[in-house]
C-alpha cells in the first residue's frame, strides 16, 4: 500500500502525528493520547501502519500474559514523496489535503478544549499557538532557496528530544501558488 493510502485515514494520520518528534509509544500510550478512538480500532490501525512499514517495533515486553509493543515512526516512510505525489490524481490530492486539514482542525480543537478546561483558559501566546497566511513574491529559484532555508532551520531542531522543559510542538506547512 502506498504511503498516501496509509496516511489518508483520519485515525492512522492521528497515530502518525502522535509519534512525531521521534517519540516511542505503546498502544496503551497511544490510546491515552487518542482516548476517543476505540481500543480495537486503534490496534487495527497501528497494525496496518506497522505492516506498511510506517511504524517499527522498538521494544516488546510481557504484560499480563500478552506482549506490549513499543512503536516508533519511520519518518522517511511516513510522508508522500515527490514521485508518489506526481502520480496522484487531482481527486487523490483533494482527499490528501482534506485529510491534512481535518487533522489540523482536530488538533486545534483539542488545544481549545484543553484550554477551556483549565483556570485561565486559552492563552495562545503562552502556548505558542499561531496561525497566519502570508503572500510572498518569489521566482522558482527564490522559492527553492526559501524551502532549503526552512529545511535547515527545522533540521537543526529535529534532533531535540524531551528534556523536562521542552514541549512537543506541531508545525504544519502548506505552500500554494497564489
Amino acid at each position: 500500500m502506498a504511503s498516501a493510502d496509509l496516511l489518508l485515514h483520519p485515525v492512522r494520520l492521528r497515530v502518525v502525528q502522535a509519534l512525531l518528534g521521534d517519540r516511542t509509544l505503546t498502544t496503551g500510550d497511544l490510546h491515552a493520547e487518542l482516548p476517543d478512538v476505540p481500543v480495537a480500532t486503534l490496534y487495527r490501525h497501528v497494525g496496518v501502519l506497522a505492516e506498511g512499514g510506517l511504524l517499527e517495533v522498538v521494544g516488546e515486553r510481557r504484560v499480563r500474559g500478552s506482549t506490549e509493543r513499543t512503536y516508533r515512526l519511520v519518518t522517511a516512510a511516513a510522508s508522500v514523496g515527490p514521485e508518489e505525489a506526481a502520480g496522484m490524481t487531482p481527486e487523490q490530492h483533494r482527499r490528501a489535503f482534506g485529510t491534512f486539514v481535518a487533522a489540523l482542525l482536530a488538533d486545534f480543537d483539542r488545544w481549545v478544549d484543553a484550554g477551556a478546561a483549565v483556570p485561565g483558559g486559552l492563552d495562545a501566546a503562552r502556548d505558542g499557538v499561531g496561525y497566519r497566511m502570508t503572500g510572498l513574491w518569489l521566482d522558482d529559484d527564490e522559492f527553492a532557496a526559501l524551502v532549503a532555508d526552512l529545511r535547515q532551520v527545522l533540521g537543526d531542531r529535529l534532533a531535540n528530544g524531551p528534556d523536562g522543559e521542552r514541549r512537543r510542538r506541531l508545525l504544519g506547512t502548506v505552500f500554494l501558488p497564489g
